[in-house]
């Protein structure tokens, strides 16, 4: 399990990561959504060692990153694909992890395997790789000494459409098996199909946390007339936002109170649903629209220039 406690960063005056507290569960899949700034990155270098906290804790298995006797062996981590050395190839990138971690040959060729990259592929120097090549070997890297937990900081980027099938269906293999995925992605449909856990932070503190259905079902719900009028008149006096839609309306409220509400006003509906359909990027601009950056360009990460 990867645990995050009332973890606090700060440098100087600017807090990048405020009391913020979540875990990642072995068996699921968990989404770290957030705005450029909002604390993922920075969140994401503590709970490996790279940045110390300035309070609280971070801990996979119980124990800091740092003291863990072996720790590729407990988590595999991917935070930037374009870190690695560029003047080695796929191949030696991936031997010089095997020996690091005591691992057979074996795992080499293994790895080149699960994550599709070539014999030809794995001789090239990783100068010449495109970003979804250097994406899947740092992939291999991560999986090499078969960790219990992932810690993937956007992990699809330059990958094509059958390439973010793959890293799903990997991480969904992962997960069943047992282990533990923390997924930092800006592709929010890619989160929503493969996250069973979403955790939002904005401004560096969490403001959303829980399962992907109790999230979504936040959402409202979806309802359809052709008097549209009517039922927003009829919700109105129920006490119930609404918001126009095309053809309908979207409702704070469950399915069951919208349904109950039309039939006492006569209002017959053409459909009725969870707004599940608006899915996961509605639900996130509205998590987070009080905590957006206020500058038009990325805030940068204070440990090393990189978006948070």
């Amino acid at each position: 399990m990867i645990t995050v406690e009332n973890l606090t960063r700060t440098y100087g005056g600017f807090r990048a990561v405020d009391d913020v507290s979540f875990t990642a569960r072995p068996g699921r899949v968990t989404g770290f959504l957030g705005p450029n700034g909002a604390g993922k990155s920075t969140t994401m270098r503590v709970l490996v060692g790279l940045t110390p906290a300035t309070s609280g804790s971070a801990t996979v298995a119980g124990r800091r990153f740092a003291d863990l006797p072996n720790p590729a062996r407990e988590v595999g981590v991917l935070l930037d694909a374009s870190a690695q050395h560029a003047g080695r190839t796929g191949r030696e990138i991936l031997t010089i992890a095997q020996h690091t971690l005591g691992l057979p040959a074996s795992r080499v060729d293994e790895m080149l395997e699960q994550v599709s990259l070539t014999p030809a592929e794995s001789r090239r120097r990783v100068r010449h790789y495109s970003l979804g090549m250097r994406q899947r070997l740092g992939i291999a890297v991560a999986l090499i000494g078969e960790p219990a937990a992932l810690i993937l900081d956007e992990p699809a980027n330059g990958l094509d459409p059958a390439g973010i099938r793959w890293m799903r269906d990997l991480l969904r293999t992962y997960a069943d098996r047992g282990g533990s995925v923390l997924l930092s992605s800006h592709l929010l449909h890619e989160i929503e199909v493969v996250a069973d856990d979403l955790v939002v932070i904005g401004n560096g503190r969490i403001v959303a946390s829980g399962t992907k259905a109790e999230l979504l079902a936040s959402a409202g719900t979806l309802v359809r007339t052709r008097d549209v009028p009517g039922l927003a008149r009829a919700l109105a006096e129920s006490a119930i936002d609404t918001t126009p839609l095309d053809g309908g309306l979207r409702a704070d409220a469950d399915a069951e109170l919208v349904g109950k509400v039309a039939h006492a006003a006569g209002v017959a509906l053409m459909e009725l649903r969870p707004a599940e359909g608006a899915g996961l990027e509605e639900m996130f601009l509205e998590l987070t629209a009080d905590t957006q950056r206020e500058s038009t360009t990325p805030t940068q990460d204070h440990t090393n220039g990189a978006a948070a």
